[in-house]
């Protein structure tokens, strides 16, 4: 702790303090109480159960009451498979890992229909009934039994966990998302099944089971369901934490510490805002991890497969979370030893290559490279140079003091402003060192240890180390002393991530939340500010000409991936179309770029005026474009001879 006051005053980080945002968040907490109090004097409810209630009817305003009925059905349809593996606290996250493990193989199917989905949903929830009811009531009754044992700390918790909640609220502008992430669950939606094209995403078929599960969802809402699901797996995240502090032998107010912990930490803020796989890598690692620590009695066939089926989903979320959980994977076999049935492992083998594998086997098969577009130098996949890629933004070194720079110096190991991955690897570092002491906490803070700082040997990028963090902190609150003044200590950790929270997402720290809040949850007030380019889109398919072919000049610096096979980007992510733009900018009379339009039958132009260049802007008027809406300062053109009857 004494570490972590030193690092602030010794890199100056009160100078990237955002004032503004820890109030607004301070007074979104003081109305969250405010509000609870009826519901807690009238209903008889504890205040974590009011204040639960109240942040998921925030979260059905702005994340919309369609995609949180979605996202209710498919959580209900994954208990209802998961109970058959094993009941209990991993239920729900054992059938989310199922239903994208299977459905990863069908992508290719026309068969993602909402009709389709809805019926299987239905189905599982009649069939399972009994079990989804008995799951409800179970995890009802562990809530409130340890909200009403430790009522400051889990009132504490469930502020933080709600404030974590608000970056669900924004509606989908990340970059990775909209030119990677919101392909899958769009081209599911629209065309009932996944084009795989690595000539118009270089990313098209890199692991997708995080992106499956968006894209049921919002085929189940007919809408995006981003925000629901992911505020379903930052409470999954949490259920985690708390189950693994009990199964550490933790008491209820150390439970709701490990939730109040992760709450505060700056990244969950951030990765509730997008659809990066770290958000439900937090809620797969430390399941695995729960059913690693259990009693050996408990252990068996179905663990044994429990086990095979986490792990496989970690892969299926990216290569790096199932290297992350590789000492898991050794702890258990030394941990269990005696009682797990070895005949069966290779068996378990296979299930997890299955829960994990379908975007593997369609990248070999389909561009020759399973891990396309990593390892190109090796397997010289034709849709990407033949070499390894590599973001040398992230190349800070692995040194001893990694740590400690990523907590004080962030904006080298993340595209953030400083302060923006939280203090807690410097200030609950001597704690991790107690933790070793302790037999209970021993196995699980060295794994997590290793999870923190695996990820970080090809390249020193912060958010990977999320997921490792969150592993470590059910370690590191059973193991956290209670000498004088260590209570005030920690909740000042978590006041101290609070502060710094918005700095680990751009829309969070220019104030997106307080335009969310303004705009009552519709999103075209923050896209027009933020990202044009998305109203323009959602333009198109309502005027029916989603059919046509969508370019995106390169002057935008930005793809939508939203489009499908419709659209067409020029940066690297499309290596050919981004040399094709190259050469058509090196002709001034813009008959390269009307020839381009032409021959390629693009339809739809989007661009912004103030980058487009002399080369692009005669190509447009050689081709006869015509100008068909303006969103903030992005424009679409609409070029009538290559424009669909």
């Amino acid at each position: 702790m004494a570490a972590c006051a030193a690092g602030l005053g010794v890199h100056r980080l009160w100078e990237a303090l955002p004032f503004p945002r820890f109030f607004e968040h301070a007074l979104l907490a003081l109305l969250a109480l405010v509000a609870a109090w009826p519901l807690q004097r009238w209903l008889g409810w504890s205040r974590a159960a009011a204040l639960s209630a109240l942040w998921l009817l925030a979260l059905c305003v702005f994340a919309g009451p369609v995609p949180m009925l979605a996202v209710a059905m498919l959580a209900a349809a994954a208990i209802a498979i998961g109970s058959l593996v094993m009941a209990g606290p991993v239920a729900l996250v054992l059938g989310l890992a199922l239903i994208a493990g299977t459905l990863g193989w069908l992508l290719p199917w026309p068969i993602h229909h909402r009709a389709v989905y809805a019926l299987a949903c239905i189905g599982l929830i009649a069939w399972r009934r009994t079990a989804i009811a008995d799951a409800c009531r179970s995890a009802w009754r562990h809530f409130d039994d340890a909200a009403r044992a430790a009522p400051i700390a889990s009132t504490a918790a469930i502020l933080l966990l709600g404030l974590a909640s608000t970056g669900a609220w924004l509606p989908t502008m990340q970059y990775d998302d909209v030119v990677y992430h919101l392909g899958l669950p769009w081209q599911l939606q629209e065309t009932a099944r996944y084009a795989m094209d690595p000539n118009l995403q270089v990313w098209a078929l890199a692991p997708w089971a995080g992106d499956v599960l968006q894209g049921v969802a919002q085929v189940l809402a007919g809408t995006e369901a981003r925000g629901a699901l992911d505020g379903l797996w930052l409470g999954i995240s949490a259920a985690a934490a708390f189950a693994l502090v009990g199964a550490l032998g933790g008491d209820a107010r150390r439970r709701w510490w490990a939730v109040a912990l992760l709450g505060s930490l700056p990244m969950c803020m951030h990765l509730a805002a997008g659809m990066q796989t770290e958000l439900p890598a937090m809620a797969l690692l430390p399941a695995l991890a729960w059913l690693v620590l259990r009693d050996n009695a408990a252990t068996g066939a179905r663990a044994l497969f429990a086990g095979a089926i986490l792990f496989g989903a970690l892969c299926g979320l990216k290569t790096m979370h199932a290297v992350a959980a590789t000492p898991l994977l050794a702890l258990a076999a030394w941990r269990h030893r005696v009682h797990i049935p070895w005949r069966r492992l290779p068996l378990a083998a296979l299930v997890a290559i299955a829960m994990g594998g379908s975007s593997y086997f369609y990248a070999w098969y389909i561009a020759g490279n399973p891990v396309l577009p990593l390892l190109n130098a090796t397997f010289h996949s034709p849709y990407f140079p033949p070499t390894d890629f590599n973001d040398k933004r992230w190349h800070a070194g692995f040194n001893s003091d990694v740590l400690w720079n990523i907590s004080f110096d962030t904006d080298h190991y993340l595209e953030e402003a400083d302060g923006g991955f939280g203090f807690a690897l410097v200030a609950l570092a001597g704690v991790w060192l107690l933790a070793l002491r302790d037999a209970r906490t021993r196995g699980l803070a060295l794994v997590a240890g290793a999870a923190v700082l695996l990820p970080l040997l090809p390249l020193q990028y912060a958010r990977y180390l999320q997921p490792g963090l969150a592993l470590a902190i059910p370690a590191l609150v059973v193991a956290y002393p209670l000498a004088r003044g260590a209570n005030a200590a920690f909740w000042a950790l978590c006041m101290l991530n609070l502060a710094f929270a918005t700095n680990a997402n751009w829309m969070l720290r220019t104030g997106a939340l307080k335009y969310t809040i303004a705009a009552a949850g519709r999103d075209a007030p923050l896209l027009e500010r933020y990202l044009p380019e998305r109203i323009l889109a959602a333009r198109l398919r309502a005027a029916g000409n989603h059919a046509g072919t969508v370019l995106l000049l390169p002057g935008s610096s930005i793809a939508l991936a939203e489009l499908g096979q419709h659209g067409r980007n020029m940066l690297w992510y499309s290596p050919r179309w981004e040399a094709a733009g190259i050469e058509a900018d090196a002709d001034p009379s813009g008959r390269a770029w009307a020839h381009l339009l032409h021959a390629n039958r693009i339809a739809h132009v989007l661009l912004r005026p103030t980058t487009l260049t002399p080369a692009q802007r005669a190509g447009l008027q050689r081709s006869g474009a015509a100008l068909a809406a303006t969103a903030g300062d992005a424009q679409w053109w609409r070029i009538p001879d290559n424009a669909p009857p």
